[in-house]
Formats: structure tokens, C-alpha cells, sequence
């Protein structure tokens, strides 16, 4: 049974567009295609159109390469580079080059299993290539509407009272085979869906086996087994329990379906889901609500946190919960755009996520959540000046040399003349070394804007903003302010 771990990231994320069978390109009738050689079910990925005489450089596998054979001087050499390039299909176009499709590149296809369709004079490669896109989108919208049907149906069996039963049978439904959750030790503890054969159920077990709570490891496993398509997730918690899905076919929108379902048994099945979770969260609300934070802090616990802010996500309605479990926690908050989340010790040390951009402060005490807090915005607000994945908190460093309450009384006489639109484009523009590109692209305004509030800065505050000396002072009063 081959077995492919796959990174945890594809677990939440958002299905790209299903390939489309060549099978539905030959149903249109105003394209006029006709299969000369090979299978007409295979499926295409995108599409590509090339003269030269050998596409291989320039293809990256399963498109449907499209050509008038301007070069074309060895069919059988073409072909097999073709085969050897991982392309689905060649659609070959009659006229101008030639009249009729070369009988040896037809043997060539035929040979070699390749499915060679012919384009009359009539259709142009971007009717073609028109039509093909239009299908996949078409795909993708019917994809999206099935995991978004499901998502909610999982969600609503995640409020069932009996939720862990609930949640394997939506997903067992959803995907049309079977779900199992494993314990630690490989048995079956839940399970919901149809019967599969013995040898794929062995498989799956064998598969859930590969995953663990081993630092490192994989997250998710594929392969096959008994006729049908196995896939195995590590749920979060680091206690040993796995997913198991074996269906008939496992596609993009499968795939995030039972992402979602892991996460929702993370949460579920989590050991700490008790009397003393309720505490915690009881004291987390009461914090958020405006609680003095020593007054929360022994239910919290000891600590220390890491604040984590992040903007993203694929847009899915479970994106934000999916980036939490990623990051081992439950305890996450939507304001806006901005996903806020609370890292307990536990957890592991924050790591850039695939589709977001995050800002993570120094671990912190209960009692200072909130400078947390403004650490993590603040180092979300450099993620995205700098365009980078992710950003600590940097703490220490010469501004730790200085009070902060002298450092903040200068900030403010110095910064007086300026008002916040000025002072945050000056921040911003400092903090990307000058560029005015950058610092346009960053606060979404027209670099001849930033450069007329550089300038109106240099006169309120009558400093020369090309002295490095000048900068530095003003780049820690806005960090002091």
C-alpha cells in the first residue's frame, strides 16, 4: 500500500479547481473536437499552447497542450517528450501547417496511450482554452458549494449531544465511505459510515499507525487499500488519536472536509475539556470584558501566554479555527480581519502558516496580556509593512535602556506637530528604509502621497529626515509614543 504523508497545512485549506474530464471538452458541440487516439477520460489541469519543437521545458504536467505542428519534423520523438512532460492530452489544429493530423502522430499517441484530439479550422486554441476554463470554474463553484454544505452540516453535528458519533457520520456521509477515529494504541474508537472491505480496513489502521504525536512528523497520510482511497490525520492534542477516511474517490473538497472535521474532534475529544477549561474560560471572558488582570489571573494560569494576531485565511467560514488548531489552541477572537488568538506554554512556538500573516509577542504573564496584546499589533502591523510571513515581538534592545514614561513624554513633544495619518506614514516609511513604493503599497495609498506627507513631516517637525541620526531619534519616539 503506497503511503504519501501530505504537509497539515492542505488540512484547512481552500480546494483549487477540480481538473476537468477531456471527456467534457468533446461533449461541446461548438468546439468540434474529435478524439483521434487514447482514453477520453483523463483529467485536464489547465491548458497550454506551444510551437516549439519540443514543449518539454515549458510544461509542468497534466495541461492539455494544444499545437498546429509548426516544428513538428519527428512525431514519435514529439510525442514521447510530450508523455515524458506529464501533459494529459494533445489537441492538435488543422490548418494553416497542415491539412489533416499526421498519420504518425496519431500512431505515435496511440502508442504511447496519449489522447490526441483534433481541432478543426473553425475553432481557435482560445475557444479552447475559453471553454476549458469556464468548466473548471464551473467545477470549482459546484466544489465549493459541496464543502461549504458540509461544513455545515459538521459544525451542527459538533452541537449534537453526543458530538465525537455526529461529526464521523456528517463526514462519512459527505464523502461517501467510511470515517474511524483510532486511539493512541490503533483500535477503533468511534467509527460511522458504510462497512468497507477487510483489507481496506487493515490499511487504513496500518496508515492511521504512520502519524503519531511525534515531534516532526506528518500530520496526514494517503494511500490506498482494498479497492478504495485511504487518508489518516493526527488530531491536535498531542494524545495519539487519528482520523481515518476510506472512500471511493478522494478529491480537493474532500480533503478540506475532513480537515474541518479534525479540527472539530481536536476540540472535541481535547483531555482538558472539563471543569477546569470552563474556569479558564470563564476567566478569559471576564478579562476581554474589562477585568483587572491580576484579579483573573490564577484561574488563567501561570503562564506564560503568547499573543498571536493574524490577518488571511482562504475565506472559508472555518479558517480562523483551523489556523487556531494549527497552532494548538482553541482560544481565538474575530475582530474585523484581525484573528486574535492565546497560546498557552504548551503549545508549540509559533510558525509561519501557509495564506496568513502573523504578529506574535514575547510569552507574557496573565497580568500582561494586554502589552501582549499591543506587542502582537504591532508586530502584525511590521508583518505586513515588510511583507513577511510572520513577525515577533522584539524585545530588549537600546529602547529597553530608557524609561519608558521619559521615553513617552519625548515622543509626544516631539511628535506634537504631527497628526496620526503623518506620524503612522512616517512609521511606516522608516520602517521600510525609505521606500516609497514599499510604504504605499503597505498603508494602500499613491506613493506621491506618501512623498507629500515625508515632506509636510520635515516641515512641521524642521528636521533633515535624510540624517541617520534624525531617523533613529524619530524611529524610537514612535516606537516610545
Amino acid at each position: 500500500m503506497p503511503m504519501t504523508p501530505t504537509p497539515p497545512a492542505e488540512a484547512g485549506a481552500t480546494p483549487p479547481a477540480p481538473p476537468v474530464p477531456l471527456a467534457s471538452l468533446l461533449a461541446r458541440p461548438d468546439l468540434g473536437l474529435r478524439l483521434l487516439a487514447g482514453p477520453e477520460d483523463v483529467p485536464l489541469h489547465w491548458v497550454h499552447t506551444s510551437e516549439m519543437a519540443d514543449p518539454y521545458p515549458y510544461l509542468l504536467g497534466g495541461e492539455l497542450l494544444m499545437t498546429a505542428g509548426v516544428q513538428l519534423t519527428d512525431p514519435a520523438h514529439y510525442v514521447e517528450r510530450v508523455v515524458e512532460a506529464g501533459a494529459a492530452a494533445l489537441a492538435f489544429g488543422v490548418t494553416p501547417v497542415y491539412d489533416t493530423v499526421p498519420p504518425e502522430l496519431v500512431a505515435a499517441c496511440a502508442r504511447h496511450g496519449l489522447p490526441l484530439v483534433e481541432v478543426p479550422p473553425r475553432t481557435p486554441f482560445t475557444a479552447v482554452a475559453r471553454a476549458l476554463w469556464r468548466l473548471m470554474a464551473e467545477a470549482r463553484l459546484h466544489e465549493l458549494r459541496r464543502v461549504t454544505e458540509a461544513q455545515q452540516s459538521l459544525a451542527a453535528a459538533a452541537a449534537r449531544p453526543a458530538p465525537v458519533p455526529a461529526v464521523l457520520g456528517a463526514l462519512a456521509s459527505r464523502v461517501g465511505g467510511r470515517a474511524v477515529l483510532f486511539g493512541a494504541d490503533g483500535a477503533e474508537s468511534a467509527a460511522a459510515g458504510r462497512e468497507v472491505p477487510a483489507e481496506a480496513a487493515r490499511a487504513l489502521r496500518d496508515l492511521a499507525g504512520v502519524l503519531g504525536p511525534r515531534p516532526g512528523g506528518p500530520a496526514s497520510a494517503s494511500g490506498d487499500g482494498g479497492g478504495l482511497r485511504l487518508a489518516a490525520y493526527a488530531l491536535g492534542g498531542g494524545d495519539g488519536l487519528t482520523l481515518g477516511v476510506a472512500a471511493e474517490r478522494r478529491g480537493p473538497g474532500d480533503h478540506t472536509m475532513a480537515g474541518v472535521a479534525v479540527v472539530l474532534l481536536s476540540l472535541l475529544t481535547a483531555p482538558h475539556r472539563g471543569a477546569d477549561v470552563t474556569v479558564r474560560d470563564g476567566a478569559l471572558v471576564r478579562l476581554l470584558l474589562g477585568a483587572a488582570p491580576e484579579e483573573v489571573a490564577d484561574p488563567l494560569g501561570p503562564g506564560p501566554w503568547t499573543v498571536v494576531h493574524a490577518r488571511g485565511g482562504d475565506g472559508t467560514p472555518f479558517a480562523a479555527t483551523s489556523l487556531a488548531a494549527a497552532l494548538g489552541t482553541p482560544l481565538l477572537a474575530q475582530d474585523g480581519g484581525t484573528v486574535r488568538l492565546l497560546l498557552p506554554s504548551s503549545a508549540a512556538p509559533v510558525t509561519a502558516q501557509e495564506g496568513w500573516t502573523l504578529g506574535a509577542s514575547a510569552p507574557v504573564p496573565p497580568a500582561e496580556l494586554p502589552a501582549g496584546d499591543a506587542q502582537a499589533a504591532r508586530a502584525l502591523r511590521r508583518a505586513e509593512a515588510g511583507r513577511a510571513a510572520l513577525v515577533r515581538h522584539r524585545a530588549g534592545g537600546l529602547a529597553a535602556l530608557v524609561d519608558r514614561d521619559e521615553a513617552a513624554a519625548h515622543a509626544r513633544a516631539l511628535l506634537g506637530p504631527l497628526t496620526e495619518p503623518l506620524a503612522e506614514t512616517l512609521r511606516v516609511w522608516l520602517s521600510l528604509h525609505g521606500s516609497w513604493d514599499r510604504t504605499a503599497v503597505a498603508l494602500d495609498i499613491h506613493r506621491n502621497t506618501v512623498r507629500q506627507r515625508i515632506t509636510r513631516c520635515a516641515a512641521l517637525l524642521d528636521r533633515d529626515l535624510d540624517d541617520p541620526d534624525v531617523r533613529m531619534e524619530l524611529w524610537f519616539a514612535l516606537r516610545a509614543r
